[in-house]
């Protein structure tokens, strides 16, 4: 069952407010998701860094993210969750205080984990309480305009984040959280109902989240340092990673990660489609950003400023391609969308040592941004959609769970698989080859998302006349 104080809607004042509550949090945590890897050279030199500690800046986070989220949406579901959205808000902002003022590289990885920490709190729940607060008619348009306006937070990151780089410094890329954290407690204070569910309480499954985070940072572990201790590392996560299935499973539905949201299988289909899109995004930003510094010679700004198609059409699409994907089923949006990305990414083959942005960045960028733009409210949506809504929490959580692993996972491999490590990421030649390799590998993601979705993905059927907006567990969907 689920217990809502007052549910809101979208064209009032105090329904807005909970939509700019919920996109200022959602984004600050988005945003520092990418806007990190613009400062990244200039992190390396002025915190005397290898290539390794440039992936650990980027992957503690990650890691912590993705490990907790889904503990995130459980504790949301059970504890209130403009409750826990209000707990991250703070944790996340006074984490991103301590990687400002992080005096080396170590301590600016450990503020990086305790950041997604934060994270792991308040992106569920942003999502979730929008869920679970609006009206049934209004909640659709609400979920679009969270997903448009994230999405611009996501792009605007290495924009915002090249010009304090190039003016202040890369410190100030975390410092300017503080008073986004300000403005989104006053409004989910302000405007934001809480809600949880009320249905039978379970014990705090630790058991789950030790083991999550255990699994993966045993496999990324094994991918950035390689060496002796790799395979170690490996088979702990590996192992890990089973026993989480295993425990998971025997909870049943008092887990973190309840398994039976995946019997469900447009729900299963729908987050794989979301690991192979989020694998090659986060890929490819990792790479590109350094590649046009160091190698073109774009100053930061100009290099944040490659993405800038894809903060303009996600801001003017997401709503229409939410519709779209409301009207038609998720299927042809998430297909054509993978396809156009991949496309994006293949073009970025002309970037180089001579690149021009108008001619090389420009075309390619516009491309990707055109792809993702159809993709990313049919993802979030179609998953929200999949799952009934006592589980909004946790069905959100495995959504962020699965695109932050799949952006983990590719950096973490991909310098691997194209050879490059070290210093090397500040030697031009060795680094436009390794470049240039990665890009292969973000298109092949893409396309695989694109042949999922194409082949998997299912038109749901129409509500029903109760009106519940829900696919009945178990019910079968007509073909898309």
């Amino acid at each position: 069952m689920e217990s809502v104080s007052d549910q809101l809607r979208l064209g009032t004042t105090r329904g807005w407010g909970a939509v700019v509550a919920s996109t200022l949090a959602s984004g600050m945590a988005f945003l520092d998701n990418t806007v990190v890897n613009v400062a990244l050279p200039h992190i390396g030199t002025g915190l005397h860094a290898d290539l390794a500690g440039l992936q650990w800046t980027v992957n503690a986070y990650t890691l912590a993210l993705a490990s907790l989220v889904l503990l995130g949406g459980a504790l949301g579901d059970r504890y209130g969750r403009r409750r826990v959205f209000l707990i991250g808000v703070v944790w996340f902002s006074l984490a991103s205080v301590l990687c400002g003022l992080a005096p080396n590289i170590g301590v600016l990885i450990g503020a990086r984990a305790v950041q997604g920490m934060g994270a792991a709190l308040l992106t569920p729940s942003s999502l979730a309480l929008l869920q679970s607060s609006f009206v049934d008619s209004d909640r659709g348009r609400a979920i679009g305009a969270w997903s448009g306006l994230s999405g611009v937070a996501t792009a605007i990151g290495p924009l915002l984040g090249g010009w304090l780089v190039d003016t202040l410094s890369w410190r100030w890329i975390f410092f300017i959280n503080v008073p986004l954290a300000v403005v989104a407690v006053l409004a989910a204070v302000t405007w934001v109902p809480e809600s949880r569910s009320t249905g039978q309480r379970h014990r705090f499954d630790v058991t789950g989240a030790v083991l999550a985070a255990l699994g993966l940072a045993g496999i990324v572990y094994a991918l950035v340092e390689r060496g002796g201790r790799a395979l170690p590392s490996a088979v702990v996560g590996v192992a890990a990673a089973v026993a989480f299935v295993l425990v998971e499973r025997r909870r049943g539905e008092a887990a973190m990660l309840p398994l039976s949201l995946f019997a469900r299988r447009q729900f299963t289909v729908i987050n794989l489609v979301t690991l192979f899109v989020y694998a090659g995004l986060g890929g490819l930003t990792f790479f590109l950003i350094v590649e046009l510094q160091v190698v073109a010679g774009f100053s930061a700004l100009l290099a944040g400023v490659s993405l800038l198609p894809l903060t303009i059409l996600l801001l003017l699409g997401s709503a229409r391609a939410g519709a779209l994907g409301s009207r038609i089923g998720p299927r042809w949006p998430l297909t054509a969308g993978s396809v156009l990305a991949a496309g994006g990414v293949l073009l970025m083959l002309r970037v180089g040592p001579h690149a021009r942005y108008w001619t090389d960045v420009l075309p390619a960028a516009v491309l990707l941004a055109l792809g993702m733009t159809l993709m990313v409210a049919p993802l979030t949506a179609g998953v929200l959609a999949a799952a009934p809504t006592h589980q909004s929490g946790s069905a959100s959580g495995v959504s962020n769970a699965l695109a932050r692993s799949g952006s983990l996972l590719a950096i973490a491999a991909l310098p691997l698989a194209v050879g490059i490590s070290g210093t090397q990421y500040r030697q031009p030649a060795a680094l436009d080859r390794a470049f240039h390799s990665a890009l292969l590998y973000c298109a092949g993601l893409f396309l695989a998302g694109a042949v999922t979705a194409g082949l998997l993905v299912r038109r749901p059927a129409p509500a029903s006349p109760a009106g519940s907006g829900r696919e009945p567990a178990g019910r079968p969907v007509r073909s898309g």
